[in-house]
């Protein structure tokens, strides 16, 4: 999940972590109130879930309170990229002499947290990397053993930073990974972190991701800050369609049946086991199909589960067919999930052997599956025909007669990195 600016500004204040001064308003009154309690000129910036807030108008400098009121009214009725704005941050337009970057993030293939540090602040980190490598500095660290400050102040250091520079600096850094550790962190980045006239640093704009997770381990925290437990805090609102999956998910302990994302295509998938959902839609694609959704299904899930989550996608409008497909598993009974496709078809009305293009789950009790799908006239493979077959022959059904959707050649040999399989492919009968 993801905090709005001045949350993530709140979060520092508790570390000890020094915040230029501001706060947080509702209202262009607030904003007035705020920007005279400051009395020096204040930046008013929109909080939104997005970037690009400085291009669309989102950010703009006040030299008095009756300014800061008039620019507050303006963007708080400003809509980016979709995004209608929490509020407004009303800050302290801080005599800056010097723009650094501090950051923690998580090296997924190290498998730890890592510190970043840059002497080039107030743009875009990933542009530094590119241009200027030589001006950001990086060290990993551990998770388990105590937290040692010397980490973060090799990390300033190798930049060039020395003196009281560095003895002021580390102590940001070093906290900044502590709150990272804490909180369940993802990403957590104070750009710019500044360097006034008179020698000291505050944080001026922080940004900060925390595991979704981890939401139950700090209540207290979310209370804090005043985050609902209905807010997703996803890149984007979630569509009626993907609120409706995570309610299936969570009406029932047993399984999974969930994690939906909405998409505009004609061909609904049921798929899962872990990376097999990813690979499964990325090779939906490949050969030329349109999904109209995403979606995560497996843990040995319930018939009900397997059922509402199959009627919701069959109900989305546009949806032709399903393709209900995992790779192999252990612990997800075939016949289960068989079960749930099938009552949903029923359900709705609809004939499984023509809305259940293809069904490719191999595992637990996969005979007494097979069984219940054949009697209902439903294609089924088993676990010789590889992942990426079985999505070639779902884009092809959904083609229809008349070829509508392109379906490239399957290549001969196709490993399925899931599973492990390599299945020679051949065209699809």
């Amino acid at each position: 999940m993801r905090f709005f600016e001045y949350e993530s500004r709140q979060i520092l204040e508790r570390e000890g972590i020094p915040v230029a001064k501001g706060g947080f308003a509702k209202t262009p009154e607030e904003a007035e109130r705020i920007a005279r309690d400051i009395g020096e000129p204040v930046v008013i910036k929109s909080q939104v879930l997005t970037g690009g807030r400085m291009k669309a108008g989102g950010v703009k400098f006040a030299d008095t309170p009756d300014e800061a009121r008039e620019h507050a009214e303006h963007i708080l009725g400003l809509e980016i990229n979709g995004h209608t704005p929490r509020g407004v941050l009303v800050g302290h337009k801080a005599p800056i002499a010097k723009e650094f970057y501090a950051g923690v993030i998580y090296d997924g293939t190290r498998k730890l947290p890592t510190f970043v540090f840059s002497d080039m602040g107030g743009i875009d980190i990933e542009e530094v990397a590119e241009q200027h490598p030589g001006h950001i500095g990086r060290g990993h660290f551990s998770t388990i053993l105590p937290h040692m400050d010397f980490r973060a102040k090799d990390v300033v250091a190798s930049v060039g930073i020395t003196g009281s520079e560095l003895n002021r600096l580390t102590p940001i850094l070093s906290k900044l990974a502590r709150l990272f550790v804490e909180y369940d962190m993802t990403l957590a980045e104070i750009n710019p972190l500044a360097q006034l006239e008179d020698g000291s640093f505050v944080a001026v704009d922080a940004h900060m991701d925390m595991e979704n997770e981890a939401r139950g381990r700090h209540k207290q925290l979310l209370v804090d800050l005043g985050v609902g437990e209905e807010e997703t805090r996803e890149a984007r609102e979630p569509t009626p369609f993907e609120i409706e999956g995570e309610k299936i998910d969570s009406v029932d302990h047993r399984g999974v049946a969930g994690n939906v994302t909405e998409f505009d295509g004609n061909l609904g998938l049921v798929i899962g086991a872990g990376g097999g959902s990813l690979t499964l839609f990325d090779a939906v694609r490949n050969y030329g199909g349109k999904p109209a959704n995403y979606c995560e299904i497996g843990g040995n899930p319930s018939v009900s589960k397997a059922c509402n989550l199959t009627k919701l996608v069959l109900s989305k409008p546009g949806v032709d067919k399903i393709a209900v497909m995992m790779s192999i598993v252990s612990n997800t009974r075939v016949d289960i999930v068989a079960r749930g496709v099938i009552k949903a078809c029923e359900e709705l009305g609809y004939d499984p052997a023509e809305k259940i293009a293809i069904f490719r789950i191999p595992g637990a009790w996969e005979d007494e599956g097979f069984k219940i799908l054949e009697k209902y006239g439903v294609e089924y493979c088993d676990r010789s025909v590889s992942m990426h077959e079985a999505a070639r022959r779902a884009v092809e059904k959904i083609g229809g007669a008349d070829g509508k959707v392109p379906v490239k050649p399957a290549p001969a040999g196709m490993e399925d990195r899931t599973s492990g399989e390599v299945t020679e492919v051949t065209e699809a009968q």
